[in-house]
């Protein structure tokens, strides 16, 4: 479910806010505002299957984190998509409510038993009801600031938890510098920066994300949590996940069939694997203002 300006971010951080906007953005809104970028925003249930198959999971200390801090089991996950952040959430005591915009992905969640409501969150309705936790795993950058803060705020009870977390990818530095150059060739609007570490960009987002939360009045002062953590991967591997990135997902089948044997000409000529380090950032503040 999955963006930043292009030199604070690139393709490979799962469909994050280096998810950058193709060509056809370049006239809309400013990448700094990735919430306003609806059609990258709804084009990741082209695959569903594959999305779920290959995106990668979020290392187990951080959903540990999340149920431990939250006042109760009842948590709404925003963003649900296919249920990769859901899964583990149930598995360590949370009960899972989704929100997502996408019915493609939606069904996926729910033929693993989650129920899942379809609207954009911004203009989701609580009906009344009061949460422990709002998480968001790898989507919150989609939510416009102030009115995702706000939503979030009237969905939680006082106490409660929101949580909004992204992975973010690093290549090796070889792999990097040779896959810089395929994507100058054959995307050349794609974020120039984008081999390098996308962590800074994502500071900046939380950081935007962060004032709204301030801003909001509901919350008490936002904290920020940090995890490191490398996956092998295999070029197949790889290359199973690419169409599933935001930067891809929208590619012509002939654009993206070229991309795909430069990278894994790419991986292969590295020795036909590589380990990511992968960096996962959370967001989190406490709500102080809602009695459930």
């Amino acid at each position: 479910m999955p963006t930043i300006p292009a030199d604070q971010a690139g393709p490979a951080d799962q469909a994050g806010p280096a998810d950058q906007a193709g060509p056809a953005d370049r006239a809309g809104p400013p990448a700094s505002e990735p919430h306003r970028h609806r059609q990258m925003a709804e084009s990741f249930g082209v695959d569903p299957e594959r999305y779920d198959r290959t995106r990668p999971r979020y290392p187990q200390a951080l959903i540990d984190a999340i149920v431990t801090a939250s006042p109760g089991p009842g948590l709404l996950d925003v963003g649900i998509g296919t249920g990769i952040a859901a899964r583990q959430l149930r598995a360590a005591g949370g009960r899972v409510l989704g929100v997502e915009v996408d019915e493609r992905m939606a069904a996926v969640a729910r033929r693993d038993g989650f129920e899942v409501e379809i609207a954009r969150f911004e203009g989701w309705d609580p009906a009344g009801r009061a949460f422990d936790a709002v998480t968001a795993g790898q989507t919150w950058h989609w939510i416009d600031p102030a009115a995702g803060a706000a939503k979030a705020g009237q969905a939680l009870r006082t106490g409660g938890l929101f949580a909004a977390f992204w992975n973010v990818f690093e290549f090796p530095p070889e792999l990097a510098a040779a896959l810089a150059g395929i994507y100058r060739r054959i995307l050349p609007d794609a974020p120039a920066g984008f081999a390098g570490s996308a962590a800074g960009g994502y500071h900046r987002l939380i950081d935007q994300h962060a004032a709204a939360l301030r801003a909001d009045g509901q919350f008490g002062e936002p904290a920020e949590l940090r995890f490191d953590w490398d996956q092998p991967y295999t070029t197949a591997q790889w290359l199973d996940m690419l169409p599933t990135q935001g930067l891809h997902t929208r590619l012509p089948a002939g654009t993206l069939a070229e991309l795909s044997a430069a990278v894994g000409a790419a991986i292969d000529a590295a020795g036909g694997r590589f380990t990511a380090h992968y960096v996962t950032l959370a967001l989190t503040a406490t709500a102080t203002r809602r009695d459930g």
